[in-house]
């Protein structure tokens, strides 16, 4: 059967040619709400052209056991469930097998949350007009819970953009939407790839890297009470290779006009480059004229293996592979030059251990922050070079004993500082900043001169 309609070439073109019949929306009062991760690209260009933040709401549809393509109804963030009890009824499925989905999908949605999102709080959308945008429309079912999402949150006008959907969406949609907008509407209708020449699977990488130019270009971050530019000549996120591993691992690289050298994170205990506390002490480390480069260690296939969370050798090879190029003729041009220093976290600071070790005195300084050195064995805390700083909260007294115990093996240069009245995570009212203030002199005082300042030559 032939089918008739509008091709688009990609979830680009797509969004270009929504954003086109969107533009009656554009102001001050509009925030564009994507569904990754089809959705996102499709929302970077509509947002983009209405000049208007852009945001994630994470839907996972909940997909007939035998038939997982076909949804019987969608879950999203703040417990929102949809059910499509028509196709529960013609699949047969029993409310154990319901539940059993249920069980699955609310796990990998709470994890693509964390990935997408980070620490990020969700945009505000009180008292807002808020464009859902997805790439189609099939069932419908996860756009019905995006927009209840949304109403949820305070949107005061809720619209939902498609490039393509049924001749009847407007029947199952309009009573949770004030506006409905679609490019096109084809009749037959089958499927959403139909209808785009490329309709190929849109990558996490893909979605972050969209995320972070949009919070970038347009302040978002700033609006939520994060620094955006640090006053930088590079702020970038960026796909590091890591070839022995067969991985790439997403990250953030800000290097300063400048910079007096570059300081590489090692993140612990399944945390990443979005951790919040890691960001402000990288931005105290930016104002200080250092770079920063945060990255995961971990790709979104392993994050949810709690062995390889905590597998110290796994995490500091990754770690050395990243920082030893960073001065090599195939690394980063913008780092070049530049004298290397390690800040590690929980069971990062072993890990950034383990890399000091390893790269000897290519590593200049070592900085832990509530870390677990314990964790690097006792022949790779000897062969540590660099000087070494162990930043402990005063009433993290179990990992203060640790970090004694790992200091005592270290036959470099080292410090232990215990910050008063600090707990593991350092939430207590400004000992955070104690910890980026004792870091970053740590790191000026041991990092020797670059022998060219850093950015691209």
């Amino acid at each position: 059967m032939h089918v008739t309609g509008t091709h688009f070439a990609n979830r680009t073109d797509a969004g270009r040619r929504l954003a086109a019949r969107l533009g009656h929306l554009a102001g001050p009062g509009t925030v564009v709400v994507a569904l990754p991760r089809g959705g996102v690209p499709v929302a970077a260009e509509v947002a983009s052209a209405l000049g208007a933040p852009l945001d994630i709401c994470v839907i996972r549809k909940l997909g007939v056991p035998y038939q997982p393509e076909l949804g019987m109804g969608a879950i999203g963030e703040d417990d929102v469930r949809v059910l499509n009890e028509q196709v529960i009824g013609l699949a047969g499925v029993s409310d154990e097998q319901l539940a059993a989905v249920e069980r699955r999908e609310r796990a990998e949605l709470a994890r693509r949350a964390r990935r997408y999102r980070g620490d990020r709080p969700p945009a505000e959308l009180r008292g807002r007009t808020v464009v859902v945008v997805d790439d189609g429309i099939a069932t419908g079912s996860t756009a019905l819970a995006a927009c209840r999402i949304v109403r949820a949150r305070g949107a005061a006008r809720v619209v939902l953009a498609v490039p393509v959907a049924p001749r009847d969406w407007t029947e199952r949609l309009s009573p949770v939407a004030d506006e409905l907008v679609c490019v096109d509407t084809p009749s037959p209708f089958f499927a959403i790839g139909e209808f785009y020449s490329d309709f190929s699977q849109t990558e996490d990488e893909e979605v972050l890297r969209l995320l972070a130019e949009a919070w970038g270009e347009r302040g978002e971050r700033g609006e939520r009470g994060e620094r955006s530019g640090h006053d930088a000549e590079v702020d970038r996120e960026l796909v590091l290779p890591v070839p022995a591993a067969g991985v790439h691992l997403a990250g953030r690289l800000t290097v300063p006009a400048g910079a007096r050298g570059i300081v590489v994170f090692a993140h612990g205990s399944g945390s990443g480059r979005h951790s919040p506390r890691n960001r402000y002490v990288a931005e105290h480390l930016n104002r200080a004229g250092l770079g920063t480069l945060l990255f995961d260690l971990l790709t979104e296939a392993e994050e949810p293996d709690r062995r390889k969370v905590f597998d110290v050798p796994l995490l500091g090879s990754r770690l050395t592979a990243v920082a030893g190029r960073l001065d090599r003729p195939d690394g980063l041009d913008e780092t070049r030059g530049l004298p290397l220093g390690l800040f590690g976290a929980s069971t990062g600071a072993a890990a950034a251990l383990h890399t000091a070790a390893d790269l000897g005195p290519v590593v200049r300084a070592v900085v832990s922050r509530g870390g677990r050195p314990d964790l690097a064995a006792p022949a790779v805390l000897g062969r540590v070079s660099a000087p070494t700083l162990l930043l402990v909260g005063g009433l993290d007294t179990t990992v203060l004993d640790l970090n004694r115990q790992a200091e005592a093996r270290l036959r470099c240069e080292s410090e232990l500082v215990v910050v008063p009245r600090a707990s593991h995570l350092f939430e207590e009212p400004g000992t955070l900043d104690q910890v980026a203030e004792l870091a970053a002199d740590w790191f000026l005082r041991h990092l020797p001169r670059p022998e060219r300042t850093g950015g691209t030559p």
